[in-house]
């Protein structure tokens, strides 16, 4: 009879898939990440041209 329990737990086990989502939001979640921090070095010279052009704007109409 043991057995059989043991079958019938495995069985409920293998078929419950309640964190699977969980799961799936989490690998999600890292692969944006991992997305964000590879494209960070990219973006920061950009960033930082825009900025600077913008400065210089806004400094030579204020004078």
């Amino acid at each position: 009879m043991k057995t059989l329990k043991d079958y019938v737990w495995r069985l409920r086990i293998w078929k419950d898939s309640g964190g699977q989502d969980l799961v799936e939001y989490a690998l999600a979640a890292g692969l944006v990440a991992v997305a964000a921090v590879a494209a960070m070095p990219a973006l920061s010279g950009t960033v930082s041209t825009v900025f600077t052009k913008i400065a210089s704007i806004v400094n030579n109409n204020v004078k």
